[in-house]
């Protein structure tokens, strides 16, 4: 079945797209395509999906149809557009582009970019070593036909333990091991979200999340985080009593992309509040091992959870390497069983191979994150050296672990800013994608796990862009003439 957004939901996606700031003096359809292209670029509007139909969206923009059908014509030309008449209009992957590794399109020619879309490190020194000894150990398992659809025994024990040095008591049995945290909630979704069910998430929130929920046609509700406070606790709490969610996604150990870590009491609270409510908490612990400047860690929310609603995802993409794909489910024993059947028609397990050598890196952890966190806590302090220095007026609290700050810019310029960027050769990811219909324009998410040199640089630049959407000009816009 094709996915079709309507008038209204691209209007709200647009937002205030003729009134950014950086539009220079061009015409009111070319602004618009650019505003399109710049959703596809950010993945804010996916590629293959049929666009609203002229008139519709001339309507919900309040604008003349002859504009809209310029922009729809500029974009065909550019290569973003596919249309048949008749039948409509479709996103597509223009040509000379290549879809990277951040899941979004880019040109084929852009090797020299510096990616801030993508909040992962290169890999540690020790994945050699750790390749060369699961080697040594695959013969084992050849005997088999290598299907272990929770994983295998020695590194679903190796995470069990992990969880009860957090004090969280843990077996084998808890564990079914997927192939990185995206598929563990994907799996998850399966299983406790039947299509259209309500959840409520956190704004901003991880966008792949947010992907995931769509994908079931989730009807999504979100609690506002603070910049600086993180969770209000009196609202989050009452979200969940008053709108008894079937599933509620939070981010509690350095929220992605805040770096806010939620409170012990808070924790305790959120799952008695979620029994009372009937809500199943979904709890990503991506960034647990990530803590900086020795914060300590509160115990994990399944702690506090005697009622089995608390289902926990984590992985190892943060703090080893995202070309692992080795990530979990924590949950009951009987969860754990009903995920990995529901695992059967979609997968049927993980590489044996990358879960034996995930097995070696957990072994040497305390020596691999310890260097992780060192490496993390310099380059976030040389990123916030650098907006101090060029950039001022954006406020940025400073993580207390993770890898992302997330600023507030000195207005609501985040798209137009991303656009621009890319014309110096910086990726960035606009504070929209991080939220539902095109909210949160005056946030930026950077993520410091880029090399000093290389983040000091990338704020130099988009420095420079940033003043020269100042200093472009603010064309007034002009609501068509009604001719009786």
């Amino acid at each position: 079945m094709t996915s079709q957004v309507r008038g209204g939901q691209l209007a709200r996606l647009l937002g205030q797209w003729h009134a950014l700031p950086g539009r220079r003096r061009s015409p009111d359809y070319a602004a618009l395509a650019a505003a399109v292209r710049g959703l596809l670029a950010d993945g804010r509007l996916p590629l293959g999906v049929r666009l609203p139909a002229e008139r519709e969206l001339a309507e919900a923009l309040r604008i003349s149809r002859t504009t809209v059908t310029a922009a729809y014509r500029e974009l065909r030309e550019s290569g973003h557009l596919n249309s048949r008449r008749g039948a409509g209009s479709w996103t597509m992957l223009p040509g000379g582009h290549r879809v990277a590794s951040s899941g979004l399109w880019t040109p084929q020619d852009d090797l020299d970019m510096i990616d801030l879309g993508i909040a992962a490190l290169a890999a540690p020194p020790e994945l050699v070593p750790a390749t060369r000894a699961a080697t040594e150990d695959l013969p084992r398992y050849l005997g088999s036909a290598g299907y272990h659809p929770t994983g295998i025994i020695e590194l679903r024990e190796a995470i069990a333990r992990s969880y009860a040095e957090r004090g969280l008591p843990t077996s084998p049995e808890q564990i079914m091991v997927t192939n990185g945290t995206q598929h563990a909630l994907d799996l998850v979704l399966r299983l406790a979200l039947a299509p259209a069910g309500s959840v409520l998430v956190e704004s901003p929130t991880y966008p792949n999340a947010l992907a995931a929920l769509a994908a079931r046609r989730a009807r999504i509700a979100t609690h506002g985080l603070a910049l600086d406070a993180g969770w209000d606790a009196d609202l989050l709490l009452a979200s969940i009593r008053q709108s008894r969610p079937r599933l509620a996604y939070l981010i509690p150990d350095f929220q992605n992309p805040t770096g806010h870590l939620m409170p012990v009491d808070l924790r305790e609270r959120v799952v008695g509040a979620a029994h009372a409510a009937g809500t199943d908490l979904v709890v990503d612990e991506s960034f647990v091992d990530l803590p900086l400047d020795g914060t300590p860690v509160p115990p994990p929310t399944a702690t506090f959870d005697r009622h089995s609603r608390v289902i926990t995802i984590g992985g190892m993409s943060k703090p080893y390497w995202g070309g692992l794909r080795i990530g979990w489910v924590r949950a009951s024993a009987p969860q754990v069983q009903r995920l990995a059947a529901a695992r059967i028609g979609v997968d049927m397990s993980s590489p044996v191979l990358d879960q034996l050598v995930a097995v070696h890196l957990l072994a040497d952890a305390a020596t691999i994150v310890a260097a992780r966190r060192t490496q993390l806590a310099h380059q976030r302090d040389a990123l916030l050296a650098a907006l101090a220095e060029r950039l001022p007026q954006w406020r940025v609290a400073v993580p207390r672990g993770g890898v992302t700050l997330w600023a507030e810019l000195d207005g609501p310029v985040s798209s137009a800013l991303a656009r621009a960027a890319e014309e110096v050769g910086v990726r960035l990811a606009p504070g929209p994608r991080f939220g539902l219909d095109g909210t949160l324009e005056r946030f930026l998410r950077l993520p410091f796990t880029l090399p000093a040199a290389d983040l000091v640089d990338a704020v130099h630049r988009i420095a420079a862009v940033r003043y020269d959407l100042d200093r472009a000009g603010r064309p007034q816009w002009r609501e068509p003439s009604v001719i009786a």
